[in-house]
């Protein structure tokens, strides 16, 4: 535990953990619409905002934020009115945004690429006392709308058409977990890295839902899985001296592989209890089926 004697490791674990909570926090919304690959779209945005920093001498986390959370609504408009070629606008947006961050980081005063290596793929020596408090008030603002708004959030991400006739702001929910998702690149990016963070939004949801079909569950699970490989990449990138991104979210992966392993026997021990547990002579056509998707069976 000689790695708590060090300031910068303090500061980077506490960023850790608040990742780790945040990132599967929104993810499991995300992964319930379809969109997993969102974080990744923001992250290259996002990249603009780190330019922006170093070019006009400002925090480049906060201005990231404000560019990241631009290309999100932007994003959203352009789902809900460019039907026909929204694709290409995209792309559009996804690589201007990483060309558009490498050209002002390259214009700032004293600039390089390699200030830009430490916002791409995490830096564990980087978190500085400012960053810190900037992702504190930032993963803040992302538990109370995950928490707070779940059933709402939940609601419009199983189905937006039902959620409208309930009353629901469809589209107000749909801007708010977007401007979420930004926040939480923005929240991860100084850990895992802009060009990483939409794994560790994804990968623990999906590992989560391994072992649970209920909603409330699958977000513990992806949550404790969250936290647990954040902690254990950012002490193995400290003893080892490897990259804490990559090492992050390769943790990630194996944490899925491991669970599919082990959900797999437990899948066939249910469906064998199921078999046993029903009436004899009764078809098995005629036999309730198990819940499908592994989030929206039970109500939040």
């Amino acid at each position: 535990m000689d790695f708590l004697d060090y300031a910068f490791m303090q500061r980077a674990l506490l960023a850790a953990v608040l990742v780790g909570v945040t990132a599967p926090a929104i993810g499991i919304y995300l992964v319930q619409r379809r969109q997993a690959l969102m974080g990744d779209g923001i992250g290259h945005v996002a990249m603009t905002g780190v330019g922006l920093g170093f070019l006009l001498s400002a925090s480049p986390v906060w201005m990231a934020t404000l560019v990241s959370v631009l290309g999100a609504v932007l994003m959203e408009l352009i789902r809900w009115y460019g039907r026909t070629r929204g694709d290409i606008a995209l792309a559009m947006l996804f690589y201007g945004g990483m060309a558009g961050g490498v050209m002002f980081i390259n214009l700032a005063p004293g600039g390089s690429n390699a200030n830009l290596t430490s916002y791409l793929f995490g830096s564990l020596s980087t978190v500085s006392p400012s960053d810190v408090t900037a992702i504190c008030l930032l993963a803040g603002f992302v538990v109370l709308v995950t928490l707070g708004l779940r059933r709402q959030l939940f609601a419009v991400s199983q189905d937006e058409e039902f959620a409208r006739v309930t009353g629901l702001p469809v589209r107000a929910l749909n801007l708010l977990t977007a401007v979420t998702a930004a926040v939480t690149v923005t929240v991860a990016m100084r850990v895992v890295g802009l060009l990483l963070v939409s794994a560790l939004m994804v990968v623990p949801v999906a590992a989560a839902q391994q072992l649970s079909r209920s909603f409330a569950a699958t977000f513990a699970i992806a949550v404790a899985i969250g936290v647990s490989v954040t902690i254990g990449g950012t002490v193995t990138s400290y003893y080892q001296d490897v990259p804490p991104g990559a090492t992050i979210v390769l943790l990630t992966i194996a944490a899925f592989l491991v669970l599919t392993a082990l959900a797999t026997p437990l899948a066939r021990r249910r469906a064998r209890a199921a078999a046993a547990a029903r009436p004899v002579g009764e078809p098995a056509e005629c036999a309730i089926p198990a819940a499908r998707g592994a989030v929206g069976d039970v109500g939040v």
